[in-house]
Order: structure tokens, then sequence, then C-alpha cells
């Protein structure tokens, strides 16, 4: 078990004492309600060599990791074992709304917005309150009535580039901007759906993910959608049975050699680009059939990308072959794919590290004005809110270090803000595209 022999040094620096504990008591309770005890040091190096495992010996190991996780996350989430959007201040409203503090407490004496809630001397709003106000003052940022919903596929072909976390927590931002979001979950792994505070394996079914789209049952995606626990944001998830549209949609293109088995999801996502403002679709780290279908249906694409040279001559992979298909799939047929946009993302970044100093002007150089203008460090705050099944936007501002905190939020708000601008410019083009 990896939390029995955890460095609980380590562990504390890493998630920090709040989050630490609170790992290390929900694991011993669940020990303790197993009834095992943890094997000393001393037991472990004495035992005898590993005995082989069946495959009841798995399904048994695969259930006792998944009762882990339901009582883990109920723990976590208590007292209600559902995830709640956090409650905004004044000044992160006004923040928010891109006004000063002053101009919230005007309008809230004229009414017609949320009131809020006095809790002790200071007026908080619920995330849902929070969205009116945010709709009203940047009514000028939001989606034109002519215009189509912007899709942005969050990919990159390994996994551990804060691939999800980037896909999550821009959604959050863009929410908290007053925009209405789709995220939908396409990694069979559920780890966006899991952020989300949704099991994959428990709880999801596959009405409740695109596995009938692809498996041809429904030409539309809509029958997935479900709400989310974050206001503003509605969730399409995943699960491991999504596995099965990687022989589903092959199996397709061999019975009708006239279905274009890379069009499937940008045609099951035409009615949502008219429900909604901008569609997050976060990828399993893989160039699969799943993913060539994510970056078919995108306007713009995001690649999260770690300054290390592994993951950047992994991303010189992913494009040579994703070039290499779309040569295949589209050219060869005489059509084209243009994307609005294509951005790199300097994630997990530690600027102590100088090895990593020299890989970033590498990605500099090969990626040039791909690469947005913010770089997305690698704190503690990001270590606490994964332990807690969140983001930074899930967090709380007095749970971490003040300093730490805000370098987090901040590079995670630029990051909003980069994006949103691109997807206003999408926008613009099609309303005057359609004005001619």
């Amino acid at each position: 078990m990896v939390l029995a022999s955890f460095d609980i040094p380590n562990s504390i620096r890493f998630f920090g004492v709040h989050t630490h504990n609170r790992v290390i008591n929900i694991y011993s309770e669940f020990l303790m309600s197993e009834k095992k005890p943890v094997m000393s040091d001393a037991l472990r190096q004495a035992r005898a060599p590993i005995k082989r495992q069946s495959l009841a010996d798995i399904e048994l190991q695969a259930a006792r990791i998944s009762a882990m996780m339901e009582h883990i996350r109920a723990a976590m989430l208590e007292p209600t074992a559902a995830k709640q959007a956090p409650d905004v201040s004044a000044a992160q409203l006004a923040t928010l709304c891109d006004v000063d503090k002053n101009r919230i407490a005007y309008r809230l004496s004229r009414g017609g917005l949320p009131q809020g809630t006095m809790k002790g001397n200071r007026r908080e709003w619920t995330m849902h309150e929070a969205r009116e106000w945010v709709r009203e003052f940047r009514a000028s940022h939001l989606r034109p009535a002519m215009a189509a919903g912007t899709t942005i596929t969050v990919a990159n072909f390994k996994g551990g580039v804060a691939k999800t976390t980037s896909a999550v927590t821009l959604a959050q931002g863009l929410s908290m901007r007053g925009h209405r979001v789709l995220v939908v979950d396409l990694d069979p792994q559920g780890s966006a759906t899991t952020l989300f505070g949704v099991l994959p394996d428990a709880e999801v079914e596959q009405e409740h993910t695109a596995m009938l789209l692809f498996a041809g049952e429904h030409d539309d995606l809509s029958y997935a959608i479900r709400p989310s626990y974050w206001p503003g944001i509605d969730l399409v998830c995943a699960a491991p049975l999504l596995f099965g549209a990687e022989f589903a949609l092959p199996a397709r293109q061999t019975r009708d050699p006239g279905f274009e088995f890379w069009r499937c999801l940008d045609r099951g996502l035409d009615q949502a680009r008219m429900d909604y403002d901008v569609i997050v679709i976060d990828t399993p780290p893989a160039l699969s059939y799943v993913t060539i279908n994510a970056l078919m249906a995108a306007d713009g694409v995001i690649m999260p990308l770690p300054p290390s040279a592994l993951d950047f001559a992994s991303s010189a992979q992913f494009w040579d072959l994703f070039s290499d298909l779309c040569n295949q799939l589209i050219r060869s047929r005489g059509q084209d794919k243009t994307f609005e946009f294509i951005d790199v993302l300097l994630s997990r970044v530690e600027s102590s590290d100088a090895a990593s100093s020299v890989v970033r002007q590498w990605v500099l150089e090969g990626y040039t004005e791909k690469v947005l203008p913010i770089e997305i460090p690698k704190t503690a705050v990001t270590a606490t809110a994964a332990a807690e099944f969140g983001t930074v936007y899930d967090l709380p501002r007095g749970a971490m270090n003040a300093k730490t905190f805000s370098r987090a939020r901040d590079a995670y708000d630029r990051l909003c803000e980069l994006v949103e601008q691109q997807i206003e410019a999408v926008w613009a083009a099609q309303v005057e595209q359609l004005g001619h």
C-alpha cells in the first residue's frame, strides 16, 4: 500500500499539513474498517516472495480499491458527500466583474441582482449568484446571438502533463467569467469526471458517456449531458467502458466505407454548439480514434507541455503522427481542417530547475507564437487541490500560504483571460462572416 509507507515529512511538504492529515486519517479509518493491520517495515522485508495472482485476485483488488475511493471521497466531501463550488466575497466578485469594489456596493443598493448572504461582518455570494452579476457586468464579452459555441480540445501524447487539470480549471475559469461551458471527458480513466466529484467505476453508465455516440446508437451527444456541481458547467462523463470506442469506430468504418469515423464527435456536438458558449474536451494521453475525433471537432487546441526533454520529444511525435493522419484522412479526400488557434501551455514549471530553463527555450524556439505568454507553476497548491479531488479554483483562499496560492491562482486566471480573448476573436469572425 502506498500510504502505509508514505514519507510523512515529504507528504507534509508536498500536500500541506491540513490535507496530509486528512488523507492519512481517512486512509487509517478505512484500514480499521477493513480490520487489516498496516504491515511494518520489518515484516515487509521478512515476508515470503509474492505469490502468483489469478484473475480472481485481481478482481478482489479492483473491488478493494473501488471501496477505498468511495470511502475517501465520502470523507473528503463531508457532510454531503457531494462537491460544492466555493462562495465568493465582495472583493472576488468585483474582480470577476472587472469593476471596483465600490461599484459592487453601489449596485447592491439599487437591487435587481442577488444580495448574497451576510456571514459575520462580510457578505458572500454563491457561485450561481456571482454568475448573475458577472453576466450583467461583462455582457460585452459574452457570445453573440449569431455565433456558435467554441470547441477547445486539450490534448497531449503523454500523461502527467496537467492535461486534465488544465481542461477542468479552464472550464471553471470561463464559467466564472459568465460563459456557459460543457466539459466532455473522453479519457476512459475518467480523471476529469473524478474532479467533478463523480466516480467513473461506480456512478457512470454508458448513457452518461460518449460511447453510445461512437457506437452509432445516437447521432447527437445531448443524451449524455448532465449538470455538475459547478454552476455554469455541464458534463459528459467518462469511464473505462469508453475504451470500447477504439473498437466500435473502426468496426463502423469497416461496415460502411462512407462513414467518416473522425467526424463522429464533430457532428454529435452540433446541438451543443448552439446551447453552450464553450465546449472543453479532455482527451486520453494517446493519439487514439477518440483523440482524433476530439481534434477534428475542435476550433482550438491547447497542449499542456512541461519543460522537460522527454515531454518535448513526445510533443514532436504527437504533431508528426497527427500530421500524417490528417493527410491520410482529410487531404486524401480533397478536404481540409483549419484550427482557429493552437496554444502550447507551459505547465508544471519549476523556476528553480536549471534543466527546465533549457527545455523552455527549446519550446519557445520550436513552437514560436503558439506558446502562451503564461506559465503554470508546479506548486503545493496544485498538489493540495489534486489531493482534495479538485483544482485551484475549488480551494478557499485561506487553505494555503497566501503568496503560494496567489501565484497558482493568478497563473490560471491569466490562462483563462488569454483563452477567452481568442474565443471572442472566433465569435467576432463568425459574426463578421454572417454579416457579409
